[in-house]
């Protein structure tokens, strides 16, 4: 297989959680992978490692999201990668870095409010249009939302609602790039016991068994249930799959 039909994939957040089980998903499926990290280099060169002795090609590139004003630098180093692996662009994006803040809606912060919108909306509208200055046509972007955008849990408002913005963000990409055949999808994750929700199961440990109970398949969700779904978007065995919604949560309140 010439380096031109192996698929080249940019997870956002890929250092950790959701992100580097994606990651390594599509390793496996043979991708070569393009991950940022906001500040744990350490973490990042360990998955670029990991990536790498599956016999596919990685580089870790530093980002912050919600700062838009560095993405032409940012742009600058991904064309540059492409460029060393002998690629003409990239093809497939998967907007999967995010923040949790937990506030009832009659005690959240602006700052906290801010932080969310620049990260979870702002930072992945811009970052996408920046990146499809760099994406081949027929390939695809995934977007991550969250099981919360359909029920709701006190506490979520303002994290939610970066989320359903995103949602609607996907229909349009879906609509907008069919001409170049570029696929939008969301993968939406239920409750997943990892890193990004350490503190809210920590602070309450009675939370697991509480999710169990409400969950059709009887467990709490862990980051490998989701990496899949995300490498299926990112095949042709998904290429008919735009513009949906797709919630891997085990079955949460049905």
């Amino acid at each position: 297989m010439t380096q031109q039909a192996i698929k080249t994939t940019l997870v956002t957040g890929g250092s950790g959680g959701l992100g580097r089980e994606m990651a390594m998903q599509l390793a496996t499926q043979g991708h070569d992978l393009v991950i940022t990290y906001h500040s744990n280099t350490n973490k990042a060169n360990e998955v670029v490692a990991q990536i790498e002795a599956l016999g596919r090609r990685a580089r870790a590139l530093q980002l912050d999201v919600s700062q838009i004003n560095n993405l032409a630098s940012f742009n600058v180093e991904l064309k540059q990668t492409l460029a060393d692996w002998g690629k003409s662009g990239l093809d497939y994006l998967v907007n999967n870095a995010g923040i949790g803040i937990h506030a009832p809606i009659g005690n959240t912060a602006e700052a906290d409010f801010d932080r969310l919108m620049n990260i979870h909306f702002k930072g992945v509208y811009f970052l996408t249009e920046n990146v499809l200055l760099t994406m081949n046509d027929g390939g695809g972007i995934v977007n991550v939302s969250t099981g919360l955008t359909r029920f709701a849990l006190p506490g979520y408002a303002a994290y939610a609602s970066m989320k359903g913005a995103v949602e609607v963000f996907t229909k349009y990409l879906a609509k907008e790039l069919g001409e170049r055949r570029i696929k939008a999808n969301l993968v939406a994750p239920g409750a997943i016991d990892n890193e990004f929700n350490a503190a809210a199961f920590d602070h309450n440990p009675q939370i697991r068994e509480f999710i169990a109970g409400q969950t059709a398949l009887g467990r709490v969700g862990q980051s490998t249930d989701i990496g899949g779904v995300v490498a299926f978007l990112c095949s042709e065995a998904g290429a008919w799959v735009n513009a949906q919604r797709i919630e891997a949560s085990g079955g949460m309140f049905l």
